[in-house]
């Protein structure tokens, strides 16, 4: 008797500001908004057609249901019926495919001055984060995942690369994967919208330690950001002083 309210509590149960996410996390990149709000747009449009032909079904049943033992009228053919279920999926999959197009050209889109660059390299089994405009670089170990330092609400360049086999630059948060693929470098940028700390790791099986390959993007102000890149830099000089020292 319940059971035509689970689909409504499913619902109710995941509404935010913006509407039902429909199980999806909502992007804590601009990007990942942009993907959300298509993955979004095509629930509704799924629910709407799905509607749509219940209340077909439900209409034929009730409508044309059988009252006696005579068959009812019989008719060969209806063109213009038959055109228009024709036509209207493929006017669907079109819109789709615009939409789709026009979201991916969006997330596609590299900004000819990013605030950061960050050269991301994946080897077996760690990640490394190097920052060519401050000279830091950021090594996992087998007992320690490295931590991408970002400041939050301005777009970084992340350059991808792998040193040996194939990896995937994963975070679930941004609703963002990308491969690394041994002498392919790819450029993407990212805009994180909210400061915070998010887990990534490789999605792409790459041997026997496949599952130690995580790290963390750690998301700051801008302020927090500077402070960072300072104190690195200071570590990293006492480092080379303390390995000249006799």
């Amino acid at each position: 008797m319940l059971a035509p309210l689970a689909p409504a509590c499913v619902l109710l149960g995941s509404c935010g500001d913006d509407g039902p996410a429909f199980g999806a996390p909502r992007g804590a990149t601009e990007q990942g908004q942009d993907i959300f709000r298509l993955w979004q747009g095509s629930i509704w449009a799924a629910l709407a057609v799905g509607a749509f032909v219940w209340g077909l079904i439900a209409y034929c049943i009730i409508r044309f249901r059988r009252r006696s033992d005579d068959l009812p009228e019989q008719t060969h053919a209806n063109v213009p019926l038959e055109i228009a279920y024709t036509v209207t999926p493929l006017l669907i999959v079109a819109v789709l495919f615009a939409v789709n197009l026009r979201t991916l050209d969006r997330i596609d889109h590299l900004s000819a001055d990013p605030a950061l660059t960050v050269e991301v390299t994946g080897f077996q089994w760690q990640w490394r984060f190097r920052y060519p405009q401050s000279g830091i670089e950021v090594v996992g170990t087998d007992d320690h995942d490295p931590v991408m330092m970002l400041p939050a609400g301005e777009t970084v360049r992340l350059v991808l690369t792998s040193n040996d086999v194939q990896h995937s630059f994963f975070v679930p948060a941004f609703l963002f994967k990308r491969d690394t693929v041994p002498g392919i470098t790819n450029e993407v940028d990212l805009e994180v919208v909210k400061e915070g700390r998010y887990d990534g790791r490789c999605a792409e099986f790459c041997g026997l330690l496949h599952d130690r390959m995580g790290f963390v993007v750690e998301a700051v102000s801008r302020e927090e950001f500077d402070h960072w890149v300072t104190k690195q830099r200071t570590l990293a000089a006492e480092a080379r002083a303390g390995a000249f020292t006799p």
